[in-house]
Order: C-alpha cells, then sequence, then structure tokens
C-alpha cells in the first residue's frame, strides 16, 4: 500500500450534506444545482455562460461541434496532453494538426502554430509535412480551430495564438481541463479563447466526481451545448423531440450539488494547493538532477493541477520511478505523448522521432504526490526518498555499465 497517496479529493461534511439534501429532493437531473453551479463557475471565471456537462472530455466533444468541426476538417493542437483533447477531434471525424510544444513550459508553441496554419493554407508540399503521416496522399479539408491545451494549470501563451485565430477566421478552444483558477496576463484562463473546458475529476482543483463545464461568451453556442448535452432537444421541444443528433452528457444533480459546495471554498483550495506546491519547491531546490516547475512571465496566477518535474541525466525517469514504487511512493509520468499512443501510431502512422521536444518531456517528467490535503510531513517523506532513488537510480546505471 502507497505510503503516500498520488491524489486525494478535498471533501468535507459541507460537501457531504448538501448532496444529502440533494438525494431528498425528487430533482435528481438538470435541476437547480446544476443551474447554480454554472452561475457560480462561470462567475468566477468572468464567462458569460456556463454548460455543466458530465466530463471534460464530453464538453471537448461538444466545443468541437460548436467550432463547427466537421469531416477531414482540421485542428491545430499539441501532442504533449491528454489523450482526451486529440480524440475529441476524431468523434467529429476531424483530423489532428499536432504540432510540438514550448521547451520551458510544455505548451504549444506558437510559432509552429502560425507555420502550421500558413503552410495548410497553401497546400501541396508545404502542407504535407504538417499532415499526420498515413494521410499525406489523402484528402483533407481546411483549418477550423486552434485547440490549446494549458498544460499542468498554467496557460498557453494565448496572445499570438488568437491574434492569429482572428485573422485567419479560426476558432479558439480552450483545454482549460487543468487550469481553473490560472490567469494569463491578468486574464482568467477559460476567457482567453471563444470556448474553454474545465474538468472536475478527483485530482482537480475542484472535484464533483465526475464532471466538467464549457465556458464561453456567445449565446447562441451556449443554447447549442445545451441541446446537445440533452440528446438534441431544445428549449422549445415537446417532450422526447430532439431537433438534432445529440449525447447523453448532463451532469446530474447530486455532482452539481457537490461542485456548489467547492466553488464555495475555492480560493481556500486553490491556496491550499499552492502551499503544497511551495513546500515541494523549496525542498527540492538543492537537488541538481531535478527541474522544478518552470512559471513564465505571463502567467500571473498558477493555479496547481499536479506537480511535475523533469529528471535529468544521468539519473533515468523510469528507474527513479520504479525506486519510488519499491519504497511505497507513486508518481506518474505526465504526460506519454498522444502521437507515440499505439491507437495514434497505427491510425496516423506517427513514430518516435516526429515530436522531439514532446518526446524529450515525456521521457522526463514525473509527477509526484499531490493534492490541497497533503501534509508537510508527506512532503518532506516524497522529497526524502525522491533524493534517495535518485543516487539508487545513478549506482544502477554505474553497474550495469560496468558490468
Amino acid at each position: 500500500m502507497d505510503r503516500v497517496p498520488m491524489s486525494s479529493p478535498d471533501v468535507t461534511d459541507a460537501e457531504r450534506e448538501v448532496v444529502m439534501k440533494a438525494l431528498h429532493t425528487p430533482v435528481l437531473s438538470i435541476g437547480p444545482y446544476v443551474q447554480q453551479f454554472e452561475q457560480r463557475l462561470s462567475a468566477f471565471v468572468g464567462a458569460r455562460y456556463g454548460v455543466a456537462v458530465n466530463s471534460g472530455t464530453s464538453g471537448l466533444h461538444l466545443s468541437v461541434i460548436a467550432a463547427g468541426v466537421t469531416e477531414y476538417d482540421l485542428v491545430v493542437t499539441t501532442p504533449f496532453s491528454f489523450i482526451a483533447s486529440a480524440n475529441c477531434i476524431l468523434y467529429e471525424r476531424g483530423i489532428p494538426i499536432f504540432v510540438d510544444v514550448d521547451p520551458l513550459m510544455g505548451n504549444i508553441d506558437p510559432e509552429q502554430v502560425h507555420a502550421a496554419i500558413s503552410d495548410l493554407s497553401r497546400g501541396g508540399m508545404a502542407a504535407r509535412r504538417w499532415l499526420p503521416p498515413a494521410l499525406r496522399n489523402g484528402r483533407y479539408g481546411r483549418v477550423k480551430a486552434i485547440l490549446a491545451v494549458h498544460a499542468f494549470g498554467q496557460p498557453a501563451d494565448m496572445t499570438p495564438i488568437v491574434a492569429l485565430a482572428r485573422r485567419r477566421n479560426l476558432v479558439v478552444i480552450e483545454d482549460a481541463c487543468e487550469a481553473l483558477g490560472s490567469e494569463y496576463r491578468g486574464h482568467p484562463a477559460g476567457t482567453l479563447g471563444d470556448l474553454a473546458v474545465f474538468a472536475f475529476y478527483p485530482n482537480k482543483q475542484i472535484t464533483t466526481g465526475e464532471g466538467g463545464m464549457i465556458v464561453t461568451n456567445n449565446e447562441e453556442w451556449a443554447v447549442l451545448l445545451r441541446s446537445l448535452r440533452n440528446q438534441g432537444r431544445d428549449v422549445f421541444d415537446a417532450w422526447l423531440n430532439h431537433t438534432r443528433l445529440g449525447f447523453n452528457y448532463r451532469l446530474d444533480e447530486l455532482s452539481a450539488a457537490l461542485g456548489c459546495v467547492q466553488m464555495q471554498r475555492i480560493h481556500e483550495l486553490l491556496a491550499k494547493r499552492a502551499r503544497v506546491a511551495a513546500w515541494y519547491n523549496e525542498r527540492l531546490a538543492d537537488l541538481e538532477l531535478v527541474e522544478r516547475p518552470l512559471i513564465s512571465d505571463t502567467t500571473t496566477v498558477m493555479s496547481w493541477f499536479v506537480y511535475v518535474v523533469r529528471i535529468k541525466p544521468p539519473a533515468r525517469r523510469d528507474g527513479v520511478m520504479r525506486l519510488l514504487a519499491a519504497s511505497g511512493i507513486p508518481s506518474r509520468p505526465y504526460f506519454t505523448p498522444i502521437h507515440l499512443q499505439p491507437f495514434y501510431r497505427k491510425r496516423f502512422g506517427f513514430r518516435r522521432g516526429d515530436f522531439p521536444v514532446t518526446e524529450r518531456l515525456g521521457d522526463t517528467s514525473l509527477a509526484l504526490p499531490f493534492s490541497s490535503v497533503m501534509t508537510e510531513s508527506q512532503v518532506d517523506m516524497v522529497c526524502e526518498q525522491l533524493r534517495r532513488s535518485l543516487v539508487q537510480s545513478i549506482q544502477s546505471e554505474d553497474t550495469v555499465g560496468v558490468a
């Protein structure tokens, strides 16, 4: 059994009481708690509309639909992310166009976004270099959207991305699933593009168990998204009448009730996570083989989703991870590049070497145990064991070399 859990939700009696209160009502779906949760979160972010859904993945899927992506359309995005940010494009038979990431922050590189969109608009050989290898001789449409991921809670460099999108008449979708509470140049994540999606899995800044929310300032999209999440029913549809193809992506009342109380505690929850990150930063400052998380000058508020370090040579990330696990300390590689996932290799012909910065980050990044309920003594335990594991991993490599 792990001596320190990888993550833990921060739930109090207030959350338990409101869930029980919801259970004593006759409405367990599409009721007042969902509406209240939408209002609280959108107000916190600074968006006009919030549309609650049953997962961040669902929210990304519906955002891709709202952006008008259909078969063969192109969406420029990053391979250094959780796989849902690319899968949501495939759900609508679009084509993800991966570009590499900034080596310091791990977020999508605006210069490569610009180069990819320029080349794809020209077509021919210029476009081929950006298409997935298996599709370079096939049919493809035009670029419809840019899907930027705020990796680990830190916003991508959005100013040049949004400026490019405005010139090209493209929709900007923010995958802010890991970034609730963060700010870019003084503006909240979720208000930087046209649509944004937050997620509330138990390891996120707030949790609803499972759940997500789309935020936007576009009223027409908000109406469309509410229809799409509810099997395609419009507000004016009679019972069991459906205007369009939709999905069962509704968030239930129990989850929304939990979310309402979590939003009441949002500043407390964010502060507690920042405190744990500060403990880590302090204790890892003297470890030469560990690169602590870097915060961009454009990130005016950092919202800590996970605490991810990079392991430097001669230590090896996977060896350190195994040694930590043997001592009861869990850790995770963050992220395994999307283009190297088996499905993406098989379908699109991607291979190692296609996105070298992403691959280097994927080989060296390590998420340590992290949550708002971690204690200082637990952080001490993790850091001490990490220190030992680094030494042991180097010694084992030396032994293998001698043999």
